[in-house]
């Protein structure tokens, strides 16, 4: 007779109680995350009172996964295009923010007569946020439209980023035990290497690939592609030294940059829900109830001063980069609390061996501490910011607000400072992607072709033209590329200029031959290379025109694929909407919403509160501009203008009423679907009255896409036809039904 394989009955165990707590946790309007926690301390073996689980190994290969799951959807949401466009303010605030949280996490960790590595750790685990639980308590408190959650959201996208590095830091003087410098050094050149050259790569290809194939991925095959990707970008991290960790999140960040990233990230959800949601109890199972009864003080002392610190750091850094006094103290009651890297560092150091078992549980009841806490510190904000207010000198008020309103309005770089940073950024970048590709065809291509093609000379030529082939557009742009062009035409008008820009072009040309240089001499002797760097020149001369349409082929099909999604939004969204970004929030319309079925005319949001809704967004379907007569409905995005008083009464005035959907609504779950009028569809050569889909759904057509043009709130006269796509809002299960009708 069969047996029922141990890891079913601990995942049962673990999802039965993780359902129990989390429901208890809902109920307490707390974040499911802690109710997962403590899931995972009622299954360890260290509390008996309970069924535990028993095969931990295999909890522990899921808890990975989860892992990995969860840096790719934060991936997902990252985008290095979102950390291009934070700008100075968010930057700074970070880094001052990190620097301080690094330096009191490694002095506390010393107070405390720790070893050296865990006081390391220490500073790495507290000197991240958690962005999960400061979007949860944005979201819950209608707070995402305000100035400072921007400030915040943007701090949080710098500091995962900064999270990786501290992982790679981190993981080289764990294994060296030491501060080495040039180990580490080399750790960062090499983080900065594999990062540009698999979003280089992934930028080129992979839009590419879900564009061609985009009439083959329905959910289904999106889905297995997507965590294919992900899982690829896995192993590569990998077998480059890397945590695999930091594969799934790079993959995440270029799927971010396609038209694909929105649908991706919604398919991937649930997996990443349940997944990560082994991955919370698993750390739960980590804690060890004695352990937080020995260090009950440690846990008092780290929280209490990781709080006030985090909030002084946060504030302070807010204030230098040129933030008012409100937005800085908001901001910095924002993001008192250690989340999902802080975990993964802390993870780090066991699996390494080189922190002590202490500080694992003693980071999550840190956590859990600080969690409960952020509710409260946010509505704590505004009081605290008019007791600061009330009692600041005047002078001080002055001063703050004349050095706010200075960084505001800082005068534009000179075209100098523009080109020559422009062009040190860019030969760095460039000079770090060259040297390394080079080393790592003549570390491991090299070798490679030795033993699978050709040995010899032979080989070498194989391993040196296919290594010149890779560089050939790198090292093309690093002579040619013209870098700010308006700065250095502005330059080159002023004739005393031209010496040094000439210079700038010749510095350039001088460093493509020495790396062609440098490629040749890995692989041959100086006399051969020599001759074939004076043949390479050459040919790249002769054959300029042709290489150079070549290599602005390869530039174009790489910033089209990078600028797609943004160009494609900003189409939907009209670039009148770009002035007000500063002043527009976006509403989801809940069920039960008072204002359901009301055109905009009826709810009078310009006369009563002063905003305007300047987009509606059904799924994918877009009204810029909607008239006065379009209704809204429940799913709706609406993009509103409007201040920030302004924004916080319209969310309340949308909500449903006593804050509470009406019960009797409750079972039905209006939705906004799809339907495709087939040559075979049985509403073809019908009208809406006709084919009776309104009374079957208890729901309205609210649009028909046809030949590209679309028909909003068609009549009821209005005839369906094939190829026509029909949108209905309506109840989920009787929409359902009207679609597997269709399919029979």
């Amino acid at each position: 007779m069969s047996h029922l394989p141990q890891l079913i009955h601990d995942l049962a165990l673990i999802l039965i109680v993780a359902g129990i707590t989390t429901l208890l946790f809902k109920r307490l309007k707390q974040p499911v995350v802690l109710g997962y926690l403590l899931a995972g301390l009622i299954v360890s073996p260290g509390f008996s009172l309970f069924p535990t689980v028993t095969d931990t190994s295999n909890i522990r290969i899921w808890a990975e996964i989860g892992v990995i799951f969860l840096l790719f959807n934060l991936g997902l949401e990252f985008s290095f295009k979102k950390l291009m466009r934070i700008g100075g303010t968010a930057s700074v605030t970070a880094l001052i923010e990190i620097s301080v949280m690094l330096g009191i996490g490694f002095a506390i960790g010393r107070a405390l007569g720790w070893p050296l590595m865990d006081c390391i750790f220490l500073g790495g685990i507290l000197s991240v946020s958690s962005t999960t639980i400061i979007i949860r308590t944005f979201d819950e408190m209608s707070l995402k439209g305000k100035r400072f959650a921007n400030l915040v959201l943007g701090v949080l996208i710098f500091e995962d980023l900064v999270a990786i590095v501290l992982m790679v830091l981190l993981s080289t003087i764990a294994v060296s035990r030491q501060f080495a410098g040039t180990e580490m050094l080399l750790s960062v050149v090499k983080l900065v290497f594999f990062l540009v050259l698999w979003f280089v790569g992934g930028i080129f290809f992979i839009p590419s690939f879900l564009r061609w194939t985009r009439r083959l991925l329905n959910d289904e095959t999106m889905l297995v592609v997507s965590l294919g990707l992900c899982l690829m970008m896995v192993i590569l991290a990998f077998e480059a030294g890397f945590s695999p960790a930091l594969g799934a999140f790079v993959m995440g960040s270029i799927l971010a940059e396609t038209t694909q990233a929105e649908r991706i990230e919604q398919l991937i959800r649930p997996l990443k829900d349940l997944f990560g949601a082994i991955f919370f109890v698993s750390v739960g199972m980590l804690i060890d109830p004695i352990v937080l009864s020995n260090y009950a003080l440690p846990i008092t002392i780290i929280t209490i001063a990781f709080i006030i610190s985090k909030i002084f750091s946060v504030t302070a850094g807010s204030l230098i980069s040129g933030q008012p006094l409100k937005t800085a103290v908001y901001a910095g009651m924002s993001m008192g609390q250690i989340g999902e890297f802080s975990f993964i560092i802390a993870t780090l150091g066991l699996t390494l061996k080189v922190t002590g078992d202490y500080l694992y549980p003693i980071a999550v009841a840190v956590s859990v501490l600080t969690t409960f806490t952020t509710p409260y510190m946010v509505k704590l904000a505004l009081p605290l910011y008019k007791t600061i207010d009330r009692y600041l000198p005047p002078r001080w008020k002055k001063i703050l607000l004349r050095y706010s309103e200075g960084t505001q309005s800082i005068s534009t770089a000179s075209d100098w400072q523009i080109v020559l940073r422009s062009y040190f950024f860019y030969v760095i970048l460039l000079s770090i992607m060259i040297l390394g590709t080079i080393f790592m065809f003549s570390r491991y291509v090299a070798p490679w072709v030795a033993v699978h093609l050709s040995n010899g000379y032979v080989g070498l030529i194989i391993t040196s033209v296919l290594c010149l082939l890779v560089l050939s557009p790198l090292l093309w742009a690093l002579v040619v590329r013209k870098l700010q062009q308006e700065a250095f035409a502005s330059l080159w008008g002023n004739k005393k200029y031209r010496g040094p820009l000439l210079f700038l072009r010749l510095v350039r040309a001088g460093l493509g031959i020495v790396y062609m240089s440098v490629l040749l001499l890995s692989f041959f002797p100086f006399h051969i290379a020599l001759i074939g760097t004076m043949f390479l020149v050459a040919v790249a001369i002769i054959f300029s025109q042709q290489i150079h349409e070549f290599y602005i082929r390869i530039e174009e099909r790489f910033f089209f694929n990078f600028h797609h999604r943004e160009i494609q939004e900003a189409k939907a969204a009209r670039h009148e909407l770009a002035p007000w970004d500063a002043h527009i929030a976006q509403f989801s319309l809940p069920v039960g919403s008072p204002v359901t079925g009301m055109n905009l005319e009826e709810m009078g949001l310009r006369e009563r509160l002063g905003i305007n809704i300047a987009m509606i967004k059904r799924s994918d379907y877009i009204i810029s501009a909607p008239s006065r007569y379009e209704k809204v409905y429940p799913g709706d995005k609406l993009f509103v203008i409007g201040t920030d008083e302004q924004l916080e009464q319209f969310s309340k005035h949308i909500e449903p009423l006593n804050g509470k959907t009406p019960e009797a609504s409750a079972p039905k779950e209006v939705v906004l679907k799809r339907m495709v009028i087939s040559a075979e569809s049985v509403f073809r050569g019908q009208t809406i009255r006709e084919s009776g889909i309104r009374e079957k759904t208890s729901g309205l057509i609210v649009g028909i896409e046809r030949d590209g043009r679309r028909i909003l709130n068609p009549e009821s006269t209005t005839m369906f036809a094939e190829g026509d796509t029909v949108w209905i809002v309506g109840d989920k299960y009787l929409i359902a039904a009207i679609l597997r009708e269709m399919q029979r």
